[in-house]
C-alpha cells in the first residue's frame, strides 16, 4: 500500500539549509574532524541568570503556569513588550490591541503568510534572506516576489524595479534591519520612510524584522520601522529574545503594529497553537524589564569576535567586511564559484562550517555567512583552517 503523496507546495520546498549542513557535519565528524561550526545563528551563551531565575521563581510557585496558556499571552508580558518599545524606540504600543506574543518569530511570520497569502495573492520578499521569508510564503502555495538585494545598493531593495503584475498581487512586504544574512544596516529613518509610502501607494502592508535591533557596534543604533510616524496604519514588526537575551531555545517573540493585521494572525493562532507557556511569558517580562548591562555586554562580545574573525581572514587573504549589526560576517566566496560546493568542501577538508550563501535565496549565490557563535579562539583557529584551504 503506498501512502498519500505530501502536498506539492511542501514537496517543491528543498531540505532546510541547516538540516543539510548537519548531515555534512556527521560525516566530518565521522572522519574524525574537530568541527568548528560557524554556521548557525545559534547563541553559544548562557541566557542571563536573573531571566534564568524568573523562570524558576515562576515554575515553582506559579501553579496556573502550567496550564494552557491564552493566545494573547500574560497582559504583563505585553505591558513589557510596550515598556521596551516607549524606552528604546519612543513608540508607544497599546498592549490591549497593538502586541502579539508570539513561539518565536519563526512561527509568526509562517504563520502570517498562511493568513494573507491565497492561491493568487504573493509576498515581496528581499534576497538573499533569512529562509523562512522564502519558505513561508512557498509552503502555503504562494511562491514569492524576490526583491534583489545588491551589494553596490547597500542591501536594499529597488522599489522601482518591480513590474507592476508583480506589484498587483502583493499583499505584504517583508524587510528586515539589520540584516539576516548580509548584516547591512540602514541610518536613520529615510529608507523606513520611502518604504511606508511605497506600502501605502501599493495598498500592501510591511512586516518588518528586527531580531537583531540590539547587537549593535561602533556606536551604531538600529532604528524601528515604527518610528516613521502613522507607519502603524501599514505595518507590523516582529522581535525575538532569542538573540537579544540568548534564549533561542526558549522560542517567544512577538509581534507589534497594526491592530488589524495581529488580530488576523491571533485568530489563526487560537486554532494552532496554545500560546508561550506562562513561566517562560514570565521570564521574557524579566528579560525586557530587567537591567540592560546583559545586553549591552552581549554586543560588545560579538564586537570583538567580529573583530577578531575579519583580522584573522584578513591574515588569511581573504577580506571580509566588518558590519555594524548581528552576529554574522558576509564575504565573497574567494575567486567566484557554487557557495554550496565551497561550504562543503571546505567542511569536508577542514572541519569548518559557513552557511552557503545560495541557502538565503538566488542573490546569495556567490557568498558564504559566518555566524560569530565561537569563543575568539575558535574563531582564529577557523580562520587558520581556512587560510591553509585557500592556499
Amino acid at each position: 500500500m503506498s501512502l498519500p503523496r505530501p502536498s506539492p507546495a511542501l514537496s517543491r520546498l528543498p531540505p532546510y539549509l541547516f538540516v543539510r549542513l548537519n548531515a555534512i557535519r556527521a560525516k566530518a565528524e565521522a572522519k574524525g574532524l574537530d568541527v568548528i561550526d560557524l554556521g548557525m545563528g545559534n547563541p553559544d551563551r548562557p541566557t542571563p541568570a536573573f531571566v534564568v531565575e524568573a523562570l524558576r521563581r515562576s515554575a515553582l510557585k506559579d501553579t496556573w503556569s502550567h496550564r494552557y496558556p491564552t493566545t494573547k499571552g500574560l497582559p504583563a508580558f505585553r505591558q513589557a513588550v510596550a515598556g521596551f518599545y516607549r524606552r528604546r524606540f519612543g513608540v508607544r504600543l497599546d498592549p490591549e490591541t497593538e502586541v502579539l506574543p508570539l513561539i518565536g518569530s519563526k512561527e509568526g511570520l509562517a504563520h502570517l503568510c498562511s493568513v494573507y497569502l491565497p492561491p493568487r495573492g504573493a509576498a515581496l520578499v528581499p534576497s538573499p534572506c533569512y529562509p523562512v521569508h522564502i519558505n513561508g510564503p512557498a509552503l502555503f502555495g504562494s511562491p514569492p516576489v524576490l526583491m534583489p538585494l545588491r551589494e553596490e545598493y547597500g542591501f536594499l531593495p529597488e522599489f522601482g524595479s518591480l513590474s507592476r503584475r508583480d506589484l498587483d498581487r502583493a499583499r505584504f512586504m517583508i524587510l528586515n534591519y539589520p540584516n539576516n544574512p548580509t548584516a547591512a544596516t540602514v541610518d536613520g529613518l529615510d529608507f523606513f520612510e520611502e518604504a511606508v509610502r511605497f506600502a501605502r501607494r501599493r495598498g500592501l502592508f510591511i512586516v518588518s524584522d528586527l531580531a537583531y535591533s540590539e547587537l549593535c557596534f561602533d556606536g551604531y543604533r538600529a532604528p524601528s520601522l515604527l518610528e516613521v510616524p502613522g507607519s502603524k496604519a501599514v505595518a507590523v514588526e516582529f522581535h525575538s529574545l532569542s538573540k537579544t537575551y540568548n534564549m533561542a531555545g526558549w522560542r517567544v517573540a512577538f509581534a507589534v503594529g497594526n491592530q488589524e493585521v495581529l488580530a488576523q494572525l491571533g485568530k489563526l493562532k487560537t486554532h494552532m497553537d496554545y500560546g508561550i507557556p506562562g513561566f517562560i511569558q514570565q521570564a521574557g517580562v524579566a528579560a525586557l524589564e530587567g537591567p540592560e548591562d546583559s545586553v549591552r555586554a552581549l554586543a560588545r562580545m560579538y564586537q570583538r569576535r567580529r573583530d577578531v574573525l575579519a583580522g584573522s581572514l584578513q591574515e588569511a587573504g581573504w577580506t571580509v567586511p566588518r558590519p555594524r549589526a548581528t552576529m554574522y560576517l558576509w564575504g565573497r566566496v574567494p575567486r567566484g564559484g557554487s557557495s554550496v560546493a565551497f561550504a562543503e568542501r571546505l567542511l569536508l577538508e577542514e572541519g569548518v562550517v559557513l552557511a552557503p550563501g545560495a541557502g538565503f535565496g538566488p542573490q546569495g549565490e556567490g557568498w558564504v555567512r559566518f555566524a560569530l557563535v565561537g569563543e575568539e579562539a575558535r574563531l582564529k583557529d577557523a580562520a587558520r583552517r581556512i587560510g591553509r584551504f585557500l592556499s
